[in-house]
C-alpha cells in the first residue's frame, strides 16, 4: 500500500469512529433523560407480568412449599394479591438467607423484600417499606421443661451461661445488643430451621425470634423434637418500652414510584374479611393486625 493511500485510510478510519462516538454519547444523552429507575422497574414487571421477590425461608412468612413446590406464606399470599391488582400476575422467588436480603435487593437479585421483615429506623435509611401487614411479639424456643428458666431477653442477661441463638441479619440479635447481652452469649444461625436444631443440639440455649414463628416451627414438629415455647414470656424493653415488631416489603430506595403504587393497593386489602381468610391458615389473628401502624412512624422511631 502506497504512503498516500495508507493516510487516506488513516483519515476515513479516524472520521468513522468519530461518527460512532458523536452516536454513542448522542445515546448517552438519551437516555439521561429518560424515565428513573422507579418508574422502569413498575413497568418492566407490568410488561413482562412477572417480578421477582427476596425471601428467607422462615414460616410463617415466605417460605417453601414443598408439597406445592412453590414459595408461599403470609408476605408471599398478601404480595401475589396486591401485585395481581397492579397487573402483575406472576411472582418468582429467590431464596437468600435473611442478612442478604437486603443486599439482594440492592444488588437487583429482586425487586422486593417479601420475608416479614421489621421495619426499623436502621433499615430505613437503607431501604423504603411499604406500610406494615402485622405487628407480632417476641418468644424464645427453649428444651422442653425450660431448664434454664428462660422467660425474657432479660434472664439471659443475668445468666452469663446462657446461649441465645439469633437468625443472621434479624432483629432478634439487635434487641439482645441492646438489653446488654454480650456478643459472647450470642450464637448466630443462617434460618430458624438450623436455630431449631442448634437448641436440640445444645449449641443454644434459647431461639429468639417472633411467637409467630416459634408457633409455626412448634407446629410442624411431631411432638418429639423435645423443644417448647417459653411460657410465659415478656418482650424485651428497649429505651423502657415494651417491644412490638411490624412487617412490611422492601423497595430499593429509587423505586419509589413502584413502592408508593403498591402501598396504595395494600391500605386498600389490610384489615379485611378477604385478607384476614388469606392469613388465617398461617396462624394470623386479628390480633396481630397493624392497626394503623405506618412505616413513617416507624422509620422515625415512634
Amino acid at each position: 500500500m502506497t504512503l498516500p493511500l495508507r493516510r487516506t485510510c488513516r483519515a476515513l478510519l479516524a472520521l468513522s469512529l468519530g461518527v460512532l462516538a458523536a452516536c454513542s454519547d448522542s445515546g448517552a444523552d438519551k437516555t439521561a433523560g429518560q424515565a428513573p429507575a422507579a418508574a422502569n422497574t413498575l413497568e418492566a414487571a407490568k410488561a413482562a407480568g412477572k417480578i421477582r421477590i427476596g425471601y428467607a425461608n422462615e414460616a410463617p412468612f415466605a417460605f417453601m412449599d414443598s408439597k406445592e413446590a412453590k414459595v408461599t406464606g403470609e408476605s408471599v399470599e398478601i404480595a401475589r394479591v396486591v401485585l395481581k391488582r397492579m397487573g402483575i400476575n406472576e411472582v418468582q422467588g429467590v431464596l437468600t438467607e435473611f442478612g442478604s436480603l437486603i443486599p439482594g435487593l440492592q444488588a437487583k437479585r429482586f425487586d422486593i423484600i417479601a420475608a416479614g421483615m421489621y421495619v426499623t429506623p436502621e433499615r430505613c435509611g437503607q431501604v423504603a417499606f411499604s406500610d406494615p401487614t402485622y405487628g407480632v411479639g417476641q418468644a424464645f424456643l427453649v428444651k422442653q421443661g425450660n431448664p434454664k428458666h428462660l422467660h425474657s431477653y432479660e434472664d439471659v442477661v443475668k445468666n452469663p451461661d446462657v446461649k441465645l441463638g439469633v437468625v443472621v441479619g434479624a432483629i432478634e440479635a439487635e434487641y439482645a445488643s441492646k438489653v446488654k447481652i454480650p456478643a459472647a452469649q450470642m450464637v448466630v444461625f443462617p434460618d430458624a430451621v438450623s436455630a431449631l436444631s442448634g437448641v436440640q443440639a445444645g449449641r443454644a440455649d434459647a431461639y429468639a425470634a417472633t411467637a409467630l414463628t416459634v408457633n409455626d416451627l412448634m407446629g410442624k414438629t411431631d411432638g418429639g423434637s423435645g423443644l417448647e415455647k417459653a411460657e410465659p414470656f415478656s418482650d424485651p424493653q428497649i429505651d423502657g418500652k415494651g417491644v412490638r415488631g411490624y412487617g412490611a416489603y422492601a423497595f430499593r430506595p429509587d423505586d419509589k414510584a413502584f413502592a408508593d403504587a403498591f402501598n396504595a393497593e395494600l391500605a386498600k386489602f389490610i384489615g379485611t374479611d378477604e385478607h384476614k381468610k388469606l392469613v388465617a391458615p398461617f396462624g394470623f389473628t386479628p390480633q396481630e393486625l397493624p392497626n394503623g401502624v405506618t412505616a413513617a412512624k416507624l422509620c422515625a422511631g415512634q
